[in-house]
């Protein structure tokens, strides 16, 4: 019977969180031939690979995937024997992997609950990639975030569909308008998210589509910074319906722009007590379409 080594683990655990063999070696305190030495040995141990390149990254198979998962969860247990032997009762906390907006704007209700109820949680703020990544590695228990299309080893449910909608000061032209189309924005200031960010690829291209001129005002990332720049009257911004709008800003719902289905996700198998009741905790207190 194959045993697996205690630190070979622990170093895949480390790089699964960031496939990197360089930022490894750091953290684990290891030179770099030393970390692939690690994780070589662990692919023979398995008689599997562990992580392949692609392009210029390094991404975890389907096998490294598992393996970082036990070795999250070897880690966990660990710590819970520990505790209980320093006379510590508490579990480990459920991990939650999501973007800010949704931190923001979405899950607070399931959390209060949660806590109520002597729940513990770890928050970790990952855009849509780093969410998937947590969850594959095991790095997060339960994720949140927006998904169009399956994800292969990962399972998720309808959290909240959220409509595209402009947000303006009450005094700007548009204010009046009950719904939008794309062409009222034509020669508009927007703030939008830096290039290459889905959200400003989504509004470049559907804006290009239909003809319509606009201009950058400012490029933040999050919710709340573009929001703020909105009521300081720098220009309107495309939001997520289920953000909360600052004193001074309203909302009109635009048409011609995809709308955002948030999903709770989680790889197939979950067995943490504490991030299944966050599951049921989050499917019951948060609306399906907003």
């Amino acid at each position: 019977m194959t045993v697996l080594d205690a630190e070979q683990l622990e170093t895949l655990r480390i790089f699964a969180e960031d496939p990197n063999l360089t930022h490894t070696a750091q953290r684990r305190h290891l030179s770099q031939p030393a970390v692939h030495l690690q994780l070589a040995r662990l692919a023979e141990s398995v008689g599997s690979a562990l992580y392949r390149r692609v392009g210029r990254r390094l991404v975890l198979t389907e096998v490294g995937e598992a393996l970082a998962r036990h070795a999250v969860d070897v880690r966990t247990r660990e710590a819970e024997v520990l505790g209980r032997l320093a006379g510590e009762e508490q579990s480990s906390p459920a991990v939650l992997a999501a973007g800010e907006g949704a931190l923001l704007y979405l899950v607070g209700p399931a959390l209060s609950a949660f806590a109520h109820e002597g729940g513990r949680v770890l928050v970790r703020t990952r855009d849509r990639e780093g969410t998937i990544a947590a969850l594959k590695s095991g790095e997060a228990h339960l994720g949140v975030t927006t998904l169009d299309a399956d994800v292969p080893r990962l399972v998720d449910v309808p959290l909240v569909t959220a409509v595209p909608v402009l947000a303006m000061p009450r005094t700007h032209r548009l204010a009046r308008r009950r719904v939008l189309r794309l062409a009222d924005l034509e020669g508009e200031r927007l703030v939008v998210p830096p290039r290459g960010r889905p959200l400003r690829e989504a509004i470049a291209g559907a804006l290009s589509g239909a003809g319509v001129r606009w201009q950058v005002a400012v490029e933040a990332t999050g919710w709340a910074p573009i929001l703020h720049f909105v009521s300081l009257g720098l220009g309107v911004a495309v939001v997520n319906g289920c953000c909360a709008l600052p004193k001074g800003v309203i909302g009109r719902p635009i048409e011609g722009l995809p709308r955002a289905r948030y999903r709770i996700v989680w790889a197939d198998g979950l067995a943490h007590a504490g991030a299944v009741r966050l599951r049921a905790l989050l499917r019951a207190r948060s609306p399906i379409s907003r």
